[in-house]
């Protein structure tokens, strides 16, 4: 009797190894039980799936390092192949080019930077970023076996898709953006123009809300499912994971801490409303606040000997403290990081930020404040963006082949 290779068996066997592997490539190497309870797999379903996956080489089992080995059976770690695919990450900053690559294992590969001009044109970046990504791992990456690019871009960015084609690979569709509609047109010709360079599937964000995904996947609050993330830069912004996912909003516009209004009185802002937290805790903000500055370098190594920088530090930080608390207050997140390059000034600014937040929180909330440095830098928009990848695609259907797995 021939057997019914797309019966409903077959299929729920599929589903089964599908969810396997996206809980793999998700949340990167976890033991047997930790994948039997975020599967709700039986224990010996589970077993079963394993077995055949190992088998074909789509997941690989790492015995625990002698140092972390305990009494009882060695508990082995599953993650998805590393030859399994390579996903890149590229952050188009506004005076940068950053990018990153990970293997499936959760592995980082290399990351690389290189500062250009504000008016840089978008083929001169993208042809940029082709030359770190080619620089990276000491130009061993193997283009060929990218199962996808994550991009984060300055600015709204609306909803967007990714569906299969007819080939079976992901294409990237931006949606419509509900503000700046020139930025909308500049970021969808940048997905195709990606696309055409790397041939692969192209994912892009805010690569703020990108940080955001990045901090809480290996940053500072890795692991964490709910994390409230600001980035005091050149602009402020922020992003939120819920769930361990992105948070985008119905019209992909979330995260735009930097235009809730600080102070009623203050000045205009770049959005057009006035008294934005932008308008006071940004880069700019803080060098025009303090007499003699001139720029972000300068501001800080003077830091610990000027009362000045101190003083606008303290406003500044107050300022954020007292959005965040409202944002938190509204929305309850487990942990919240500070990131951007003012954060470099450490307590100076993280003092009066967890002040102010503190002060302004629900008295219940108040022991359960969790404020966070961020850890990852400038390259964690562009992590941010492999996380996406690795979060959003689909069922890897290229795995190795058995004979060759080392």
């Amino acid at each position: 009797m021939p057997h019914d290779h797309d019966g409903p068996l077959a299929r729920l066997r599929r589903g089964h190894e599908e969810l396997v592997l996206r809980l793999l490539r998700t949340h990167g190497p976890l033991s047997r039980g930790e994948l039997g309870r975020l599967s709700g797999l039986s224990r010996t379903t589970l077993y079963d799936i394993v077995t055949v996956l190992v088998d074909a080489g789509a997941i690989v089992a790492t015995p625990p390092a002698a140092a972390e080995r305990r009494r009882g059976r060695p508990v082995d770690a599953l993650s998805l192949h590393p030859g399994a695919g390579q996903a890149i990450g590229i952050d188009f900053a506004r005076r940068a080019v950053h990018v990153a690559a990970v293997n499936l294992a959760h592995e980082v590969i290399g990351s690389a930077s290189a500062p250009h001009a504000a008016d840089l044109g978008r083929e001169e970046r993208v042809a940029l970023a082709e030359r770190l990504v080619g620089e990276l791992a000491g130009g061993r990456l193997r283009l060929g076996a990218l199962s996808g690019i994550g991009v984060g871009v300055v600015g709204p960015v609306g909803e967007r898709r990714a569906q299969r084609a007819g080939t079976g690979e992901l294409v990237a569709q931006e949606g419509e953006f509900t503000a700046r509609a020139e930025a909308a047109g500049s970021h969808a010709d940048l997905a195709v123009l990606l696309r055409k360079r790397f041939g692969v599937p192209v994912l892009l964000d805010n690569n703020t809300r990108l940080a955001a995904l990045a901090e809480a996947t290996w940053g500072a609050a890795a692991g964490v499912q709910d994390v409230l993330y600001v980035r005091l830069s050149h602009g402020v912004g922020g992003g939120l994971v819920v769930g361990g996912a992105l948070h985008r909003g119905a019209h992909g516009l979330s995260g735009e801490l930097g235009h809730i209004t600080a102070d009623p009185d203050g000045g205009p802002c770049s959005c057009g409303k006035r008294g934005c937290l932008e308008t006071v805790a940004s880069i700019g903000a803080v060098l025009d606040a303090h007499p003699t500055a001139a720029d972000l370098p300068s501001f800080l190594a003077a830091l610990p000997d000027d009362p000045d920088a101190r003083r606008v530090l303290d406003a500044a930080g107050t300022r954020v403290g007292t959005v965040l608390a409202a944002v938190c207050n509204a929305l309850g997140p487990e942990v919240t990081v500070l990131g951007g390059e003012l954060a470099a000034a450490g307590p100076a600014l993280l003092g009066p930020v967890e002040r102010a937040l503190s002060a302004h929180l629900m008295p219940v909330s108040r022991p359960l404040l969790d404020l966070r440095a961020a850890v990852l830098g400038e390259v964690a928009g562009a992590l941010g963006a492999i996380a996406l990848v690795l979060h959003e695609s689909p069922l890897l259907t290229r795995y190795p082949a058995p004979e060759s797995v080392e």
